[in-house]
């Protein structure tokens, strides 16, 4: 929400400007002024959160009150279908992976037993070297050639494993075993039987892998598709959901706006009578005030009196033409202020002097602010979340 920066006289301070009245009408009111203040901060949250969705592309912040909960309902079921989505997803990509390990066995079958067997053998390394090249060259050597060490154990162990760190999608397989036969081209020469070998098998896998192919990309596509129906549907569902919250808030902001307004008109039936010397006081300690202060003191005024000009070059104010309620707020802001400014409150002297401690006078400010603040803001809240 804007920022609170308003002063009003604090109805917990029943004695500054009040006339003696009944203590239970008194506690009545107190009671009400906490009642706004916890109010205030539920409106103030719940705007900021429909603010904040608004103002982002993304967003996955959501309020966590019961109402909160109802209006979701949608969002969370778009969530689950998602996962749904994916869980099937995965399940059509094992299976591809599945028809994967089979094209492999058929490449490597038939005349291929003996190189299958001697590319899988452990004694050999991630390299598929021939028993006639292995003596004499040690993995150390192999290791300034070949960058990206992988045999044919490795990708069987991803492709078995439950734990997480298997492969995701089948093109991950296609890449693992693409680079064993590189691998072995890379280390044996052109003329070597493992070259020969590894070049043969890598072959005859694509021609497998291109039969695969059209099936990988109907699935790629159709996860796309998914991914991108999701995508807009949550925003769709979140879209609705916020705004379905805006409308709510939009009502309630105006309702509350009404409630303080009649709260304020009790509020300021309270207050007694400004004396003639009170008023003097008053006058004569605005014109101790700061020019920022002073400016404030001016638009309190205007605030009740349309007719003055607070920016005017020259002010004329007339004490006795203000309300009782301008009075008392232009007190208790000057008495503040020249508290804050660190000067003597001098002549405006109030005739119930506040001996509360530092921390309670700073929240019954604080409590002015808001309530005032709330008053002037919530109408123009109102336009602006009919708007969103």
């Amino acid at each position: 929400m804007d920022p609170m920066n308003s002063s009003n006289p604090d109805i917990r301070d029943s004695g500054v400007g009040w006339t003696e009245g009944n203590p239970e009408e008194v506690e009545v009111l107190r009671r009400q002024a906490d009642e706004v203040l916890a109010k205030i901060n539920t409106l103030e949250k719940q705007v900021n959160e429909v603010e904040q969705f608004y103002s982002a592309s993304d967003t996955t912040s959501f309020l966590k009150d019961r109402d909160s909960e109802k209006r979701f309902t949608t969002v969370r079921k778009q969530q689950q279908d998602a996962s749904r989505r994916e869980a099937a997803a995965s399940k059509r990509m094992k299976e591809l992976m599945n028809q994967f390990a089979t094209l492999l066995h058929q490449a490597s079958t038939n005349n291929y037993h003996l190189s299958l067997r001697l590319l899988s053998t452990s004694g050999l390394g991630p390299y598929l070297l021939s028993h006639d090249v292995l003596d004499g060259i040690s993995l150390w050597s192999s290791n300034h050639v070949i960058d990206k060490p992988m045999d044919f154990s490795t990708i069987e162990n991803k492709m078995e494993a439950k734990d997480g760190t298997g492969y995701k999608h089948v093109r991950e397989i296609y890449a693992d075993v693409r680079l064993v036969f590189r691998n072995a081209m890379k280390y044996n020469d052109e003329k070597d039987d493992v070259h020969v070998m590894a070049r043969t098998l890598l072959e005859k896998f694509e021609e497998k892998w291109l039969q695969l192919l059209p099936r990988v990309a109907e699935e790629e596509k159709i996860r796309a598709e998914e991914d991108a129906e999701a995508k807009l549907n949550m925003q769709v569902a979140q879209e609705a959901a916020y705004a379905d919250m805006a409308r709510d808030l939009s009502n309630e902001l105006g309702e509350f706006d009404m409630y303080l307004k009649n709260l304020r008109q009790i509020v300021i039936g309270k207050f007694r009578k400004m004396s003639t010397e009170e008023k003097r006081n008053l006058g004569a300690a605005l014109t101790r005030l700061d020019p920022e202060d002073l400016n404030r003191a001016l638009e309190i005024v205007a605030e009740t009196n349309p007719s003055f000009l607070a920016n005017a070059q020259e002010v004329d104010l007339d004490m006795d033409a203000q309300s009782e309620y301008t009075l008392w707020r232009l007190k208790v802001f000057v008495k503040d202020a020249l508290k804050v400014q660190g000067r003597s409150s001098g002549g405006i002297r109030s005739n119930n002097d506040d001996n509360n401690d530092k921390n309670k006078k700073n929240n019954s400010k604080r409590r002015r602010e808001i309530c005032d603040a709330i008053v002037k803001t919530a109408v123009k809240r109102t336009k602006k979340l009919s708007n969103l």
